[in-house]
């Protein structure tokens, strides 16, 4: 995520007053910043309820998705900018307006349609909440008191991850699915409420001109990459291919616009860096796998096996409270052996669970079908999470943290958004819903043979290109 950065420098009367009052920081962060980390989590567990109840295809569910991940993942280093040119809290509590309003949209939505464009207004305004939760942390606390908070807004953020899909799914099966949107509608009023009584502290540090162009032309190149996946998923190859190769040069035109740029939003020297290069590689590579498995399961679990939005949303209750649980100790495992073997067994074990997954499909029992590959995956992913941050950071010039940090959270959005939108390939455009769940669960199962080759790949940049022929420490305390 974006770091703490510099307020901008603002005419007088719209500085905002200065302070050392921190009561009102962690509770509107940690509110704030838990809509965008549990949204995408529980819309997964609500998508099959949400295509039956529209009755639409895989399309919409893949863009109610894709829809939210493409503007945050294309936007929140944009986000974290425009904190420093407009003010943290001031960008905050737009996001949080925003947020709450398209949440509302989705919850009132009469079609797909509506549906999908109030979910681009989410992912907007995620993409502002979340840098600049972080950023009034940094810039609210110092030395000792910023690590604690820290700690204290990511281990919030992980209990409200994991809690999220079961309470989501309670609320699917008991309300409908609407409510999991209304929902956020009172927690972003409490955030509001703290967060216009935050005391900004600016630092001393120069700010940063938004790249709007560099920001345009991702959107557009992501999104026509996106809409080419899942058009030629649908069965509709001529126009997918066409989109998927118009993608091509807006990505080469952002390349070439961040090499030129005075304020690069991606500097591109960052990748100079072989171990830099290297975690963002398999940063997009892991997550496609993860994102693209986690799609699908509810799915199978709901029409192949006849659970409920509450139970398949609790399905992945193993793999949040591992994850979790485990990162500290992954920490400091990383500081003793090196983040090197641990970027190459974390991924290859997350592969083995997706094979563990793929074998058990048919058994319908979560603790001999399911929970097991879960685990694995669980595991996996937390012996790799902690070294893969540590990487980026340590790769990273010390005044360039926070853009590499952002960097990496937009490479796990993007490499979802991309598998996501490829999942059409593996159904020909064919309705989940309709599918006998001999056929469906017989997808699944390639699906994720198809992630475990990504993970396993993913291992194998971690080999390649990361602290090759040496061990790479861990950040020094």
């Amino acid at each position: 995520m974006v770091g703490p950065q510099h307020p901008p420098c603002e005419a007088p009367d719209a500085i905002e007053p200065t302070g050392r009052d921190t009561r009102w920081v962690l509770p509107a962060t940690i509110l704030g910043s838990s809509l965008g980390f549990i949204d995408g989590s529980v819309v997964n567990v609500a998508l099959p309820v949400i295509q039956r109840d529209l009755e639409t295809g895989l399309a919409t569910a893949q863009w109610v998705v894709n829809g939210y991940m493409l503007m945050l993942g294309s936007l929140i280093l944009l986000g974290g900018t425009a904190g420093d040119r407009f003010g943290q809290r001031r960008v905050f509590l737009f996001g949080l307006i925003g947020f709450a309003v398209a949440s509302v949209g989705c919850a009132i939505a009469p079609g797909p349609i509506e549906l999908i464009i109030a979910r681009f207004i989410q992912g907007t305004a995620a993409a502002l909440l979340i840098p600049a939760s972080l950023a009034l942390i940094g810039s609210a606390y110092t030395g000792e008191d910023r690590g604690k908070a820290i700690g204290t807004w990511a281990a919030a953020g992980a209990l409200t991850t994991a809690l999220g899909p079961p309470l989501g799914g309670w609320l699917v099966d008991t309300v409908g699915w609407r409510a999991i949107f209304m929902i956020n509608v009172p927690i972003a009023a409490a955030a509001l409420y703290m967060g216009w009584r935050i005391v900004s502290n600016p630092s001393q540090r120069e700010y940063q001109s938004l790249d709007l162009t560099g920001t345009g032309l991702t959107v557009v190149a992501l999104g026509l990459l996106c809409y080419g996946l899942i058009t030629a998923g649908e069965g509709n190859t001529t126009p997918g291919l066409a989109a998927i190769a118009l993608s091509v040069p807006f990505g080469i035109a952002f390349i070439f616009v961040e090499l030129r740029s005075d304020s690069p939003m991606v500097p591109m020297s960052l990748f100079d860096n072989r171990d830099f290069s290297g975690a963002n590689g398999l940063t997009l590579v892991l997550y496609a796998s993860l994102s693209g498995s986690l799609f699908l399961l509810p799915f199978v679990l709901i029409y192949a096996h006849d659970y409920s939005a509450a139970a398949a949303g609790a399905a992945m209750l193993p793999f949040s409270i591992l994850l979790g649980a485990g990162s500290r100790w992954s920490g400091a495992v990383s500081k003793r052996v090196g983040v090197r073997p641990m970027l190459i067994i974390g991924p290859a074990l997350t592969g083995v669970g997706y094979l563990v997954l793929a074998a058990l499909v048919e058994t319908g029992w979560y603790l001999i079908g399911f929970f097991p590959g879960i685990v694995v995956i669980g595991i996996g992913m937390t012996i790799t999470v902690a070294p893969l941050t540590t990487t980026v950071f340590d790769a990273a010039p010390d005044d360039a943290g926070g853009t590499a940090s952002g960097i990496n959270n937009a490479a796990a959005r993007i490499g979802g958004l991309v598998a996501v939108a490829a999942l059409g390939f593996a159904f020909g455009g064919s309705d989940l819903a309709n599918l006998p769940a001999e056929v469906l669960m017989a997808s699944y199962r390639w699906v994720m043979i198809a992630a475990s080759i990504m993970a396993l790949a993913s291992a194998l940049v971690a080999w390649l290109a990361i602290g090759r022929g040496e061990a790479v420490p861990a950040a020094q305390e």
